[in-house]
């Protein structure tokens, strides 16, 4: 690869770094062509972007970028794989449900939403982040929940101004 080239991946690589809010590095040397094969139709399948990467290239993108990557350039050692997803816990969902028939892929390490995650001991809480629409969810399921209370408490008081002080006074005492 030529000087030119390399510079051209990198700027590549630092465009999609800056780009993508959730970013994670994962090991999947040793996987055979066929299984690779299985992994990228189910990264494509949950909307994740994978790809094998130069860990010199990637280093150098990281320092060109405009994030703040912490320790994550330290796990650039042997194979890398890099994963771009919309959704934060996509990818480790993919990697979760991939590692029930497959030892890899590891994971190294992740960048969610500015909050660096290192070591493969971190996939379980990767999978526990909330997207932002289950969250946007929750936040509309709380705000429903007292709509449901008042109308249910008028409509099983007949919905008279009696039925309703005395509703409301039973559930203040």
């Amino acid at each position: 690869m030529t000087r030119e080239e390399k510079s051209i991946v990198i700027q590549d690589l630092t465009t999609q770094l800056g780009e993508n809010a959730h970013i994670y590095l994962t090991d999947i040397s040793g996987l055979d062509a066929g299984t690779t094969s299985n992994l990228r139709r189910a990264c494509f399948k949950a909307g994740v972007s994978l790809s094998v990467v130069k860990n010199t290239l990637l280093a150098k993108a990281m320092e060109a970028s405009d994030k703040d990557f912490a320790e994550l350039p330290e796990v650039l050692k042997g194979n890398t794989a890099i994963m771009f997803s919309e959704t934060g816990n996509a990818p480790a969902k993919v990697i979760k449900e991939f590692r029930k028939k497959s030892e890899k892929p590891l994971l190294k390490g992740a960048f969610i939403e500015e909050a660096i995650y290192v070591g493969d001991d971190q996939l379980d809480n990767l999978v526990n982040i909330k997207s932002r629409e289950e969250l946007i969810g929750d936040i509309i399921g709380l705000l429903q929940s007292p709509a449901k209370n008042v109308v249910s408490a008028l409509k099983s008081s007949g919905g008279t101004l009696a039925g309703i002080i005395k509703t409301l006074s039973e559930k203040e005492g």
